[in-house]
């Protein structure tokens, strides 16, 4: 395990996948809950959502562990199929569930469907859907829903007004609940005509994050 001060602690993970990657930020204070947060397809753990969760949760209470999986630490560049990224995350719960605290299981984009299609089996104290790719973009028949609303346990999606993987208005009736970061793409960008700032957009999704984890009992 290494230690930096601005990356947090990291520790790698063997899974039947090939080594993972944990990147810990852990909660100033007492922790009541980790927040264990996947990458997506087409980028890492440097995504401006997960640095902002990273840097804002521990303040809450909240211990944050970013995870690669096994394919990004080996340096491809292409994200291998659903079942092997299912594995790579099975291999890290673990280490995850070490502290001995619930862990509320999340991710974005594909991220997002591994912490929703494994969260019963895992036992997950919740899911958080970061930019869920309700469906291929210009493909709206090609649903994924069935992923989402079946995750057994609360879930929060955190979703771009302007997603082209799923706009909020798509979205079927569930029992999950639902932000919208307005104006937000795919990666929650927003662009410069839009009402709100990126500093803005990014604060919609760390203040729902606080307040929805701050709900689970």
């Amino acid at each position: 395990m290494t230690s930096d001060v601005t990356s947090g602690t990291t520790e790698t993970v063997e899974t039947d996948a090939g080594p993972a990657r944990v990147t810990w930020h852990r909660a100033r204070g007492r922790a009541r809950l980790v927040l264990a947060v996947g990458h997506g397809a087409g980028g890492g753990i440097e995504a401006r959502d997960l640095r902002a969760l990273a840097a804002v949760l521990p303040g809450h209470g909240v211990t944050v562990a970013l995870v690669e999986q096994p394919w990004r630490v080996a340096g491809k560049k292409v994200a291998p199929a659903p079942k092997t990224l299912d594995a790579g995350w099975r291999g890290v719960w673990p280490a995850l569930t070490g502290p001995g605290l619930p862990v509320v299981a999340g991710g974005r984009s594909a991220g997002a469907r591994v912490a929703c299609r494994t969260a019963a089996e895992l036992g997950a104290h919740g899911v958080l859907a970061l930019s869920f790719p309700l469906h291929p973009p210009g493909r709206p028949g090609k649903s994924r829903a069935g992923e989402l609303l079946g995750t057994g346990v609360p879930t929060l999606v955190v979703q771009g007004g302007n997603d082209p993987f799923g706009r909020p208005e798509e979205f079927p009736d569930g029992s999950y609940e639902l932000v919208e970061v307005p104006d937000g793409d795919h990666g929650l960008a927003v662009p410069k005509r839009a009402g709100i700032t990126q500093e803005e957009a990014v604060a919609v999704v760390t203040d729902a994050v606080v307040r929805w984890s701050g709900s689970l009992g």
